[in-house]
């Protein structure tokens, strides 16, 4: 069996992955010891992922599905971007379809009118994280919102002002969890991504029973996932 052919693809005109200076990396030898916290998107993510996304009857049967396989957190909209989802949230709700223990979240760009939304669909649970996001790479910087790190930061920092806003407004009876997402993580500059988070984690001042969650999103795989986990 002869050797394998050199692919013809100019692999040359691409930029490595800048290497991340961490010499004392112990990632490698970590054990799992315990269950991770499993989240379903499936009704979010998934269901955007979808040619025909699924009518309210189809979502309301897999989310009691989702229920019955054990799921304690579950995505379950994206409220201020569609009706429909609103609509579904307040059904769930108004329903009474949540289990005490489980945890829904909603998804939410950092926008205040698109925040106010997205808190008005959840008046009346027990228990669900606000999920909020907003894309801080230099591509997008440049490009989308032509503004500087500060701007970007400072968008981040107003959204999840306004969802204290929101909570104080409408959920103050409900137990509130935030997630803050630095959209397109992959592609930013780590200082930066640390500059952000610690900025929105200021603003949020997590304790017992008002948890942060922060997701470092993979949105465009850009390197293998060993770089991923030295990120």
């Amino acid at each position: 069996m002869g050797a394998q052919q050199r692919s013809p693809m100019p692999f040359e005109r691409y930029r490595p992955f800048p290497p991340i200076d961490l010499p004392d990396r112990t990632w490698p030898g970590v054990v799992i010891t315990q269950a991770p916290r499993w989240l379903s998107t499936d009704l979010r993510d998934g269901n955007q992922a979808l040619i025909d996304p699924m009518s309210p009857a189809r979502k309301m049967k897999m989310f009691d599905l989702l229920v019955k396989m054990g799921y304690k957190e579950i995505e379950v909209g994206f409220p201020s971007a569609s009706e429909t989802d609103f609509a579904f949230v307040r059904q769930l709700i108004e329903g009474d379809k949540v289990p005490d223990d489980v945890t829904i979240s909603v998804l939410t760009q950092a926008r205040e009118d698109l925040i106010e939304r997205s808190v008005q669909s959840l008046v009346g649970v027990g228990r669900a994280n606000i999920h909020l996001y907003n894309a801080v790479a230099p591509l997008f910087r440049r490009v989308v919102f032509r503004a500087s790190k500060d701007e970007i930061k400072d968008i981040a920092v107003r959204g999840t002002q306004a969802v204290l806003k929101g909570i104080e407004s409408y959920l103050d009876t409900t137990v509130i969890g935030y997630e803050y997402s630095p959209e397109i993580f992959t592609g930013t500059e780590l200082p930066f991504s640390v500059e952000v988070c610690e900025a929105v984690s200021d603003v949020w001042q997590p304790e017992d029973g008002r948890e942060i969650i922060l997701n470092l999103p993979a949105t465009v795989e850009m390197a293998t996932p060993n770089v991923y986990a030295d990120q």
